[in-house]
């Protein structure tokens, strides 16, 4: 996996079920902006929130509807759970597996190696590792990485830490063949900058058009690459750390991309949210006009 990856919203209707129709209509639309990859089954697709069976059936859609690679995160708080959903994965079409790092439970370092190790061994799948302190309060050491990279089934890592000093030693440690992806869409273009494959973003469900500009531009002016990636960090935050999935979806519906209720018990955006975050939509697009709408 290198480029942009989407870690795609799973639309849902007024009772809470999955749609089909508007899962499928998300994944296409992202492809058809420019994505690398789709990531259904992430922490913006709701999947904490889900049955095993559900995420087996989104992983199954998306991967019917798209051309491109597909990472589908299995990750659980427990080994069974994360074996079995990983298989389901497998089963599914997808590509290779994003699996969050175990929490609930505190875990020491050898602990977390041990897991990706056994998980490694004995998945259908490619393994990429998931570090998301912030919403797990687990971290995986740079050294980690670097010692668990070295499996033959562990393929990358999502880092969303946000730490740009710790991205840099995973990407000596782990070597030049380990794909190194940032988690957050406001540090893309410095990320590539320091050594990274690309990126799994929230941003990207809502301007996908840029964010692959982002990626792209970076080959011919890395200046303009960055000062793009600027521009969008108002708009990246508020659909991340600020209003979450409601704001990102929110987001969505204000470009027509059909993103679905959120599951309970998040709640809807309210209205101040809905306008807040729309404007930034229009401020980022309006700057940047020659991405499709």
């Amino acid at each position: 996996m290198e480029g942009v990856g989407v870690p795609l919203v799973t639309p849902f209707d007024e009772g809470g079920a999955i749609d089909e129709a508007k899962l499928r209509a998300v994944a296409s639309w992202v492809v058809d902006c420019g994505v690398d990859f789709v990531v259904p089954c992430g922490s913006n697709g709701e999947s904490e929130l889900m049955t095993l069976e559900e995420r087996a059936t989104v992983t199954a859609i998306v991967a019917d509807e798209v051309s491109v690679p597909v990472l589908a995160g299995t990750g659980h708080p427990g080994f069974e759970e994360t074996r079995e959903q990983t298989r389901r994965a497998a089963d599914a079409g997808a590509d290779a597996a994003l699996v969050v790092t175990p929490y609930y439970f505190d875990h020491d370092q050898a602990a977390l190696a041990a897991y990706y190790r056994r998980l490694a061994d004995e998945s259908p799948l490619p393994i990429y590792l998931y570090n998301v302190p912030a919403k797990t309060d687990v971290s995986l050491d740079p050294e980690t990485v670097g010692t668990v990279a070295d499996h033959e089934n562990v393929t990358g890592l999502k880092d969303s830490t946000g730490d740009m000093i710790a991205f840099q030693r995973e990407r000596r440690l782990a070597g030049p063949e380990f794909d190194l992806l940032v988690g957050t869409g406001a540090l893309l273009a410095p990320a590539l900058d320091a050594g990274g494959d690309g990126g799994v973003m929230a941003l990207a469900n809502v301007v996908p058009d840029l964010v692959s500009d982002v990626y792209h531009q970076r080959a011919d002016d890395s200046a303009a690459a960055r000062a793009l990636n600027a521009d969008l960090v108002a708009l990246n935050q508020a659909v991340t750390a600020r209003y979450g999935v409601p704001g990102l979806k929110a987001a969505m519906a204000h470009r027509d991309v059909p993103a679905g209720h959120v599951r309970f018990p998040h709640q809807p955006a309210d209205e101040d949210v809905v306008e807040e975050v729309a404007a930034l939509v229009d401020e980022a697009l309006d700057r940047h006009t020659d991405g499709p709408e």
